[in-house]
């Protein structure tokens, strides 16, 4: 359903203003029609009120007393006479009960209303009708005795005449409203314009200001003035972006020390982790000679296999400072996939646990170390929570130019909550495992090795259970 009201601020600015604009005009036009019309109409009818007074006190007082119908005919054949140029104009006069008598033919329109106010009224009576389809004014003027104004002599005259020419004056003065309306209308467009303009420059500066704080400009301020509502709202922008770049700096400072202090201590761990290494080694030898009481090989081999989790942790740690300071690089090589992916196995002595299938020929331009250690994850969370006994399958293919490696196990899968969450630091897939071979970093660092090759790296678990992990890379990087 498409939307009647214009979407743009500005547009729907104008548009209120051009409505405010024509509803004030056609008010105001409707309220000058309307006066001027009844003035039209109120003059004219004073006029013929006026004059018709005027004839018949000057033509009533040569009347008998009780006037017969032929003095009647000739008192309503003088009025008529005196209806000069008014059209339609006729007159009547009745005595007492009788019927109007006109100069000549029938007596003139006359509404039976007008008839039954004139017969009990005093003053002169007036109302306007409709004959023949036209507009009309009826006349109706009692005449009292001379001498006693307020003693009616039972003489009623009548005068009717058409408004046609009052009509045509009322209907060019509605034109001419109507004309005058539109070019008001118009002329609104312009200033309309230019209080839109107004109205929406601090909008305008405001989204421009959005825009550079969304790309990272936190030192963005806008210029305010006035003390109206956009004013404020300007104030509270620029009192947001201010706080917004202060905790921005003080988060970064933090992230800073955090990513110094981890680089910091693996780097000072090594050292010792390797001599460490070099130790355990060599006492290794010894307890496999038998030269060692039992309990203390035992312990030994707690030991050294500790001593080896903490080292991977150190180097994963390296690793991740690596990405963290931008200093990771890639060495592009051209290789075969299946090669690849038959020396990540052969290394770990997995060959025999996981199933391949890859084409022959596929190659692909990628870092080989960095893809082996992505492989080398997935493919050892695969074997560890997959279990034994359950088939790991690794397979891949091109799909649109670009290289698809997955990793599937037959497993439980990966928890929901978890899922979300799989790739970040320090996750491990079973929460309840609080000591494990892994030390939750290996998928966040497989997912920095595909973003470093300009891919992706997923997961999901597949509809009849287990997990999938799938490395998406361009054919050639980004």
């Amino acid at each position: 359903m498409r939307r009647l009201l214009p979407r743009g601020l500005r547009t729907r600015l104008v548009v209120a203003f051009l409505l405010v604009s024509a509803l004030s005009a056609l008010t105001a036009a409707a309220l000058t029609f309307h006066q001027a019309r009844a003035a039209i109409l109120d003059r004219a009818r004073d006029s013929a009120v006026h004059q018709l007074r005027a004839q018949v006190n000057s033509l009533a007082p040569d009347l008998p007393y009780a006037p017969a119908e032929t003095d009647l005919r000739t008192l309503a054949l003088q009025l008529d006479r005196a209806g000069g140029s008014r059209e339609g104009w006729r007159t009547a006069a009745t005595y007492r009960d009788g019927a109007p008598v006109s100069a000549a033919g029938p007596a003139p329109a006359l509404p039976a209303s007008l008839r039954h106010a004139a017969s009990s009224a005093h003053t002169a009576v007036v109302q306007r009708f409709h004959h023949a389809g036209k507009p009309w004014l009826a006349l109706a003027l009692p005449v009292t005795r001379e001498g006693h104004p307020s003693e009616p002599s039972g003489l009623i005259v009548y005068a009717s005449f058409s408004l046609t020419e009052e009509q045509g004056d009322v209907a060019t003065l509605l034109s001419a409203a109507r004309a005058g309306a539109l070019p008001v209308v118009l002329l609104s467009v312009v200033p309309a314009l230019l209080a839109a303009r107004r109205v929406l420059r601090p909008v305008r500066q405001l989204r421009s200001a959005a825009e550079n704080m969304t790309a990272g400009a936190l030192d963005t301020r806008i210029r305010v003035t006035g003390d109206d509502e956009l004013a404020d709202l300007g104030r509270t922008f620029n009192t947001m972006a201010a706080t917004l770049q202060a905790d921005a700096a003080t988060l970064r400072a933090m992230e800073s020390r955090a990513r110094r202090f981890a680089a910091d201590v693996s780097h000072e761990l090594r050292t010792p982790l390797a001599a460490m290494t070099a130790v355990t080694g060599v006492l290794n030898e010894d307890a496999g000679s038998g030269r060692l009481a039992p309990e203390t090989a035992e312990a030994l081999e707690l030991v050294a296999d500790e001593t080896n989790k903490l080292g991977r942790m150190v180097e994963d740690l390296m690793e991740i400072s690596r990405f963290d300071a931008g200093a990771a690089a890639l060495d592009l090589d051209e290789i075969d996939i299946g090669e690849l992916v038959g020396k990540t196995l052969g290394l770990r002595h997995w060959q025999d646990r996981v199933g391949v299938n890859v084409p022959q020929g596929l190659r692909a331009r990628l870092d080989p170390r960095r893809i082996d250690v992505v492989l080398a994850n997935l493919i050892g969370n695969a074997l560890r929570h997959g279990g034994p006994s359950v088939p790991v399958d690794v397979q891949a293919r091109t799909e649109d130019d670009r290289l698809v490696l997955t990793v599937t196990d037959g497993g439980p899968g990966i928890p929901q909550d978890t899922l979300p969450h799989v790739f970040d630091r320090f996750t491990k897939g079973d929460a309840a495992r609080t000591r494990s071979e892994g030390s939750g970093l290996g998928l966040a660092i497989a997912a920095e090795n595909a973003r470093l090759h300009g891919g992706t790296l997923t997961a999901a678990n597949a509809p009849g259970g287990g997990a999938v992990f799938t490395l998406t890379l361009p054919q050639e990087p980004a």
